[in-house]
């Protein structure tokens, strides 16, 4: 791709983001007329298509057909859900922060296979570093320990630590840092710090972010079930199915 297409690629992107941003403040107007006690339904079909807007999937991304999902839940579970998201993503962070605790509890039960993917599509289209510079922190939460993974995961996208898509703020190590701070096994953890300031998983993030390229995902949050997509506002009762009580 030429640096010309390349920029207006860009721009496009940023115009796309711009309408979208005006799209969700009005569905977060409506969200404050129809929510009732926090429905986890409700907020993820306010959630469909927000990632999708964004999604810019040019020829010059990296792509890679090596599976490097982080995986939970039992071995031995037949059903498995794959999430594809960026650590900047405002409908990502929505869908944590409705659904993401309990999808993560179904795994932990054993009732199927919880599959981690971590893209940067944010970064490519507005330019900066934060989901790739999360994703590699989040590889060496990883190296701690699969739980310290989906806890710090957890404390990224929630509402306090979690940033406007403008603000890369996740960029900044000393903010991912701070948030780290709040998972018993990464705080005060100097291993994991000195992981997080030198990028010493810059190298599996690369590797991740090139397998998400590789995956045909248009927007974030992707939710494959059994390797089809599905809806997010789908989701809910497809863990109910298995299971899992969803409030």
């Amino acid at each position: 791709m030429s640096k010309r297409n390349s920029q207006e690629a860009k721009r496009q992107a940023r115009e796309r983001l711009r309408v979208e941003r005006e799209r969700q403040a009005k569905k977060d107007r409506i969200r404050r007329q129809l929510i009732v006690g926090g429905s986890v339904v409700a907020v993820l079909a306010l959630v469909t298509g927000i990632g999708v807007a964004v999604a810019n999937m040019g020829d010059d991304k990296e792509t890679s057909d090596k599976d490097l999902a982080v995986t939970t839940g039992g071995a031995k579970a037949k059903k498995t859900i794959d999430v594809y998201e960026d650590l900047r993503c405002p409908a990502c962070a929505q869908f944590e922060q409705s659904i993401g605790h309990t999808l993560q509890e179904g795994a932990d039960d054993g009732k199927y296979k919880l599959r981690i993917h971590l893209g940067t599509i944010i970064d490519d289209n507005m330019g900066g570093k934060g989901s790739r510079n999360a994703a590699s922190a989040l590889g060496a939460a990883k190296a701690v320990s699969t739980k310290a993974f989906t806890e710090y995961k957890e404390k990224l996208f929630s509402k306090e630590f979690h940033p406007q898509e403008q603000d890369d703020k996740f960029a900044d190590n000393k903010y991912l840092l701070k948030v780290s701070d709040e998972v018993p096994a990464l705080k005060d953890n100097k291993k994991f710090e000195k992981a997080v300031n030198s990028d010493k998983y810059g190298g599996w993030a690369k590797e991740m972010i090139a397998s998400f390229n590789g995956a045909g995902v248009k927007g974030t949050p992707t939710v494959r079930v059994d390797g089809e997509d599905i809806d997010t506002a789908e989701l809910p009762n497809k863990l109910k199915e298995l299971g899992v009580d969803v409030k």
